[in-house]
């Protein structure tokens, strides 16, 4: 019989094909994002620039060029790649190349990891293009600051970011245990403002 499921550091058993919020916990996901290279490990730096670190990027531009928004929208902007813990990070080509399935699959993991973590399993429209526009400004900043594109080519490929989106980051690869650390720490805290929100 094929094996569906991956086993967690944590001891939990998430099967892929039909995943329950009940079997996702964020520390596998701070683990595993933490060790997934963007880039296929194309960057420069002494480490590879993980997942995690470009989530924790996505999260601080989204609510940097949406001010005053919602934490609990900050959290989805942090796990918008929570899939990749046990999926990997493919580059667009790849998923083109695999097609519709690769979707299918990401769409049932993030519905169960926004589920386990009291998000909508399907995000509302204007949430989901103001976290892609996040997504695609740090995708720009990544190209030309590590994964070395032009100016010209990741215009080209990730578009001009919108007039007022701020650019001023400085990415700078870290040790996987450190942007492990950093990620957990920056959804325990998120949760922290969910919950006093509630209050």
């Amino acid at each position: 019989m094929t094996r569906a499921w991956q086993r967690m550091l944590s001891g939990r058993r998430l099967d892929l094909l039909d995943p329950t919020p009940v079997d996702i916990e964020i520390e596998d996901i701070a683990h595993g994002l933490a060790f997934v290279a963007r880039w296929n490990g194309q960057t420069r730096g002494d480490w590879p620039y993980s997942v995690a670190e470009h989530s924790l990027l996505v999260e601080h531009l989204f609510a940097r060029n949406n001010p005053g928004i919602a934490p609990r929208w900050r959290l989805a902007a942090l796990l918008h790649d929570a899939p990749e813990y046990v999926i990997g990070d493919m580059i667009s080509p790849v998923k083109a190349a695999i097609g519709p399935a690769y979707g299918e699959l990401d769409a049932r993991l993030t519905a169960a990891v926004h589920l386990r973590f009291g998000l909508p399993a399907t995000l509302p429209a204007a949430i989901k293009a103001a976290i892609k526009a996040a997504d695609r400004l740090s995708a720009r900043l990544e190209a030309v600051q590590i994964a070395g594109f032009s100016e010209a080519e990741a215009a080209r490929y990730f578009g001009r970011p919108s007039p007022g989106l701020s650019m001023n980051v400085t990415i700078a690869p870290r040790p996987p245990a450190e942007v492990r650390a950093a990620y957990a720490a920056r959804h325990h805290a998120l949760m922290a403002e969910i919950d006093a929100a509630r209050d």
